[in-house]
């Protein structure tokens, strides 16, 4: 009877063991994190000859003057950033974590197609990735006649 139960206390702390090595483990915490469709500023390093943005498609970077850097949020997900120097030293890497929008949505379902509502403080439609494309043509298209009018454009024929 000992014997069987020494057993199953072995088996038992095995089994734990086994589930501690092959638990899923948070993922790191990015560098630096921007929301989807928003900029931040980062100081560069000085000597900065040339940077390098993993998957452009998440977020893309634009150099300004006094070792300043505009990262802006294209796409969900992480990246990474790295800085080279003439020589092709690296001076600086940082992880890039790309987020939601903050504040508060409203995501509405049709069937397939969906659509996102901002209501800070009323509703208003907000395009947002993973929009139904009729839902985000007709917004972009909105959007896109209303910029063409506040420059003074004429409206394009219908």
């Amino acid at each position: 009877m000992a014997l069987v139960f020494g057993r199953f206390i072995l088996a038992f702390i095995l089994a734990m063991a086994a589930v501690a090595v092959i638990a899923p483990r948070p993922a790191p915490a990015a560098d630096v994190i921007v929301n989807v469709d928003q900029a931040k500023l980062l100081k560069l390093p000085d000597k900065l000859a040339t940077i390098v943005i993993g998957n452009p498609l998440i977020a893309d970077a634009s150099l300004q003057p006094n070792g300043l850097m505009v990262l802006t949020g294209k796409g969900y997900g992480m990246t990474n950033l790295i800085a080279l120097d003439r020589a092709g030293n690296v001076l600086m890497e940082k992880s890039i974590e790309v987020q939601g929008p903050p504040g508060r949505l409203v995501v509405v379902y049709k069937g397939i197609e969906r659509e996102t509502y901002s209501c800070t403080p009323t509703c208003e439609r907000r395009i947002t990735l993973g929009d139904g494309n009729p839902y985000f043509e007709a917004v972009i298209g909105q959007t896109a006649a209303r910029n063409t009018l506040a420059q003074g454009a004429a409206p394009p024929p219908k």
